[in-house]
């Protein structure tokens, strides 16, 4: 495939944060909606590297080969909650799902500052020991299973690595609950959680305790 693109200078390392602007569902653009993160970048899906640093072996890869328009040079794996559950998942596969103007995809890596990287120790095994976990539809914390961001943030909760906050599912200009919303949690029988305490991974994009080490491609609403 002539016109893939590869990632060849940038290094991920274990324990990155991947935030993600999925144009996957209307879902995805109320999350973003309400929540901007990083530089005003509109991100609706987070995952975390969980494996690998170490580069490809184009020998023995073959198997991806021409199979992605965007190829990243390394054996990677991210963990993520996904509806389905939660799962692991090669880089490649996480990159290629949206991508900017440019082609690229629409993904910013975040990295614990030095100080906290010790976090990852027992982070990294609470993630993987989740592996099947079911998917947490009504976006509610502590009633075993896991939407994307709630999965992340309590892996790192006791470091206090990233902080809880009022959900809203209100449009900001007319602050009245988007209809989006209302037809979602009319159909799972729930009560739209308004005011609850929740994640998402625009607030968790913004982390003091986190630098933003590179950008795949640009987000939707992020300033360059």
């Amino acid at each position: 495939c002539t016109d893939q693109i590869e990632e060849t200078d940038f290094q991920l390392q274990t324990g990155d944060i991947l935030f993600q602007d999925l144009d996957s569902s209307p879902l995805c653009d109320a999350i973003e909606l309400v929540t901007p993160g990083y530089k005003n970048g509109k991100f609706s899906h987070i995952g975390i590297v969980t494996q690998g640093e170490t580069p490809f072996c184009k020998n023995a890869d073959s198997r991806f080969e021409n199979k992605y328009f965007y190829n990243v040079k390394q054996d990677i794996i991210v963990l993520e909650a996904l509806p389905g559950g939660v799962r692991t998942t090669t880089i490649d596969s996480f990159l290629n799902r949206s991508y900017d103007i440019n082609r690229s995809p629409k993904v910013i890596v975040g990295r614990l500052k030095l100080k906290y990287q010790y976090t990852l120790k027992n982070a990294i095994p609470f993630l993987k020991s989740k592996i099947g976990i079911s998917y947490d539809d009504a976006f509610l914390i502590n009633n075993n299973s896991y939407y994307c961001s709630e999965l992340i943030y309590e892996a790192f909760e006791k470091d206090s690595i990233f902080q809880l906050n009022p959900m809203t599912f209100l449009n900001p200009e007319t602050k009245d609950t988007l209809e989006i919303w209302r037809k979602y949690y009319a159909d799972l029988g729930v009560k739209i959680p308004q005011n609850k305490l929740g994640i998402n991974p625009g607030i968790m994009s913004t982390s003091d305790k986190i630098s933003i080490v590179h950008v795949y491609g640009i987000p939707d609403g992020m300033e360059e």
